[in-house]
């Protein structure tokens, strides 16, 4: 019986059982006072009954007032209860359930946190431009501005707004990958199609600052997502660059084994600190060396477009010497 398993319960019935075979002895030996003896087993049969459950009440009360104690958020955890029987079971599922709560407080407080630092990094990213549209929009309305000023101005605030487009841009695609809304694509791409797709938006900034480019790898073809798996090697690549000085020289160098397919991109620009290295994936975070137009949000872009392929990326790096980034596909 499902009863028995209850260490209280088996106590209890082996009490009961006693104090009958007792009464039913004592009757037999002792007949001509069998109603006494009755009546005495009667009252601690009772006695007996009453102070069981009042013992289980009272372990009621106190899970009770455990669960309200949760309820207003204070996750002390109490100690589970290891023996058998149904009120130790729910004592130990009502531990398990604590420890989940508990849990699940501290990451939606930091999400919390984190939340309210992204809104401010952005709100931040937004003033900036939108103060220095606003200061140029003024001075346009002078009428006696000359017209090269003007159209000084006019450019300066269109590249503004090229910058809060891509701000804005790069947002809602970060918010469409956390929310999982994105389904890639994965469909065998060769390599020289992927870094072709990749390096097109670079090739002049790399020419105008007359940067070596060298590309190496053998005939590849993997699974991935063309576009978006394009996208994030765009971003990394485009941060080699911007660290990298007049006449330095980026490398491309991917290959393949049966584990994985690995991109390697290196440079031997500035180099990322110590101290920045294991942060520059996360968002909005620039680093002591980033750049006056840096948000902060490209590396981290790219790590979620290809960890959410089934891909990692790592990076090393020595000040003034370069950096460098691995990727790698697995699959």
């Amino acid at each position: 019986m499902r009863w028995f398993r209850n260490k209280e319960f088996r106590i209890f019935f082996l009490f009961i059982l006693l104090l009958s075979l007792s009464g039913i002895a004592a009757c037999f030996f002792y007949p001509q006072l069998s109603a006494a003896i009755m009546i005495a087993v009667c009252l601690l049969f009772t006695a007996t009954a009453y102070f069981f459950a009042k013992w289980r009440y009272k372990k009621l009360a106190e899970l009770s007032e455990y669960l309200k104690s949760v309820n207003n958020g204070h996750y002390d955890l109490a100690v589970p209860d290891h023996d058998e029987g149904e009120l130790s079971i729910l004592k130990s599922e009502i531990y398990k359930a604590t420890i989940m709560l508990c849990v699940q407080a501290e990451a939606l407080k930091k999400e919390k946190s984190e939340l309210a630092d992204a809104m401010s990094d952005i709100s931040h990213q937004l003033k900036t431009p939108l103060t220095s549209m606003m200061v140029m929009t003024d001075l346009l309305c002078d009428p006696t501005l000359p017209a090269g000023r003007r159209i000084e101005f006019t450019g300066l605030i269109r590249a503004q707004l090229e910058r809060i487009e891509w701000l804005v841009t790069s947002l809602l695609k970060l918010s469409r990958l956390d929310a999982g809304t994105i389904v890639f694509n994965k469909v065998p791409v060769a390599m020289d199609v992927l870094l072709n797709r990749a390096l097109a938006p670079l090739l002049i900034p790399i020419e105008l600052r007359r940067q070596t480019m060298t590309v190496s790898h053998p005939e590849i073809t993997f699974s991935c997502d063309l576009n978006w798996t394009a996208e994030a090697l765009l971003n990394i690549l485009k941060n080699c660059v911007e660290h990298t000085a007049v006449g330095g020289s980026l490398s491309i160098t991917a290959s393949q084994n049966a584990l994985y397919t690995q991109i390697v991109i290196s440079d031997n620009g500035s180099g990322i600190d110590a101290v920045d290295l294991p942060h520059i994936f996360e968002r909005f975070y620039r680093g002591s060396n980033a750049g006056e137009d840096s948000v902060g949000i490209g590396l981290a872009m790219s790590k979620s477009m290809i960890a959410l392929q089934g891909g990692s990326i790592t990076v090393k790096s020595t000040l003034g010497t370069g950096t460098t980034f691995t990727i790698n596909f697995y699959g």
